[in-house]
């Protein structure tokens, strides 16, 4: 038996430690990709509640059809209960069958109850608890490569974001792409030449006016909840770039992906937030195809955002700040297929303060569990990375 083969059966029975710190053969492969959508993106209609005939009464105009083999534009059926957004059907939803993605509904943040994406953003990065006295200079994922042997971490943008500060200097890359209409000015200009003798000019030049007029203003809307993340079209463009990264240099990455404060002119199985699910499933597709099996059985990827949003749609044909989201969590060894964690009848009574969905997955608790599961961690380095916190478990690994 080689040096290899006797830690990874010494792991199989137990952590070893090194000076206090973990010493799992897990930890040596395994590859971590966490991705938080900055701007709150609307959960529900992503993964769809389909059994709950209140989601179809609260959103008249932004609700996803319930599974229809006939119709390309309804929810990909996931469970009974669950169906999932028609833009991911060529990219996320085959990870599905082949198990290898879950969901977990009702999850976020349990003590941060301001709706601020500022606040809880930074509550989130900071995985400490808004109770108490919070130290900024210290990031739970920074935490986390405290606690690992042979972790080599990586940040995927333009600063170092408060997730990763610590007392260790951390690595980061900026793979910035400013998404923009997928027309320019110059190109409409042309096109409306093109027409400007005939009887359709008056149509061309009202359909690049209200383009420009909900890009702007979406633009204006998410400019401030972004802080700075690559764009939905951006992360598509660079994610085989970072999946190459984690395949041969790197096992601990962080992504932040903006564009999700959808308050005007949302779109159902069509329109601005399908594009943008649209981008991102590509993504996520394309970065698990880079990392090549065996590698995507060794490697896990969690998507996150601060806050979901409310359950009902607004007078703008969007959605506002709320509570209660969805995250997910990919990989080729997880126990996908399911749908994960505590979960409650979506219907008014069981909104949180009559708007939002509630929360009964802690975001600490969720992580505290996948980590434990993952790299062996002990009671006293999971309490180091999330003081006061106590691990799901969710069984997603």
């Amino acid at each position: 038996m080689n040096r290899r083969e006797l830690i990874k059966a010494f792991a199989a029975m137990t952590p070893l430690t090194v000076a206090g710190r973990v010493w799992a053969a897990p930890a040596t492969d395994a590859r971590l990709l966490v991705v938080f959508l900055r701007g709150a993106y609307d959960a529900a209609n992503v993964v769809v509640p389909v059994s709950s005939d209140f989601y179809y009464s609260s959103r008249p105009t932004l609700a996803v059809a319930r599974p229809d083999a006939g119709n390309p534009n309804s929810a990909l059926p996931l469970t009974a209960e669950w169906g999932l957004h028609p833009a991911f059907r060529d990219s996320l939803y085959p990870l599905w069958g082949k198990r290898e993605i879950a969901f977990v509904p009702f999850a976020g943040t349990s003590d941060d109850l301001t709706r601020s994406h500022f606040e809880t953003q930074d509550t989130i990065e900071l995985g400490q608890s808004v109770s108490g006295s919070r130290d900024y200079r210290s990031g739970f994922m920074s935490r986390l490569a405290a606690e690992l042997t042979r972790a080599k971490p990586i940040s995927f943008t333009d600063q170092l974001p408060l997730i990763f500060r610590g007392k260790t200097q951390i690595p980061n890359t900026s793979i910035k792409n400013i998404g923009k209409p997928g027309v320019d000015d110059r190109q409409a200009a042309l096109i409306k030449d093109m027409y400007a003798q005939s009887s359709l000019a008056p149509s061309v030049s009202e359909g690049f006016r209200v383009r420009d007029d909900v890009y702007r203003s979406i633009s204006q809307e998410m400019t401030a909840a972004n802080r700075g993340a690559v764009s939905p079209r951006g992360f598509e463009l660079s994610a085989r770039r970072i999946g190459r990264l984690m395949q041969q240099q790197f096992n601990l990455g962080f992504v932040d992906v903006g564009g999700w404060d959808t308050h005007v002119n949302q779109g159902a199985a069509n329109g601005y937030l399908a594009d943008r699910l649209g981008e991102l499933g590509r993504a996520l597709s394309g970065f698990s195809e880079e990392i090549g099996q065996p590698g995507w059985r060794d490697t896990v990827v969690v998507v996150i955002s601060e806050f979901g949003r409310t359950f009902r749609e607004n007078g703008d044909r969007g959605t506002d700040h709320g509570h209660g989201s969805v995250y997910w969590v990919m990989g080729g060894g997880i126990n996908g297929g399911r749908i994960h964690g505590e979960q409650a009848k979506v219907d008014q009574a069981n909104l949180f303060q009559n708007r939002d969905y509630p929360v009964l997955t802690d975001y600490r608790a969720m992580f505290a569990g996948l980590f434990q599961r993952m790299y062996g961690l002990d009671v006293a380095s999971v309490q180091r990375i999330f003081p006061g916190a106590h691990p799901a478990a969710l069984g997603l690994v």
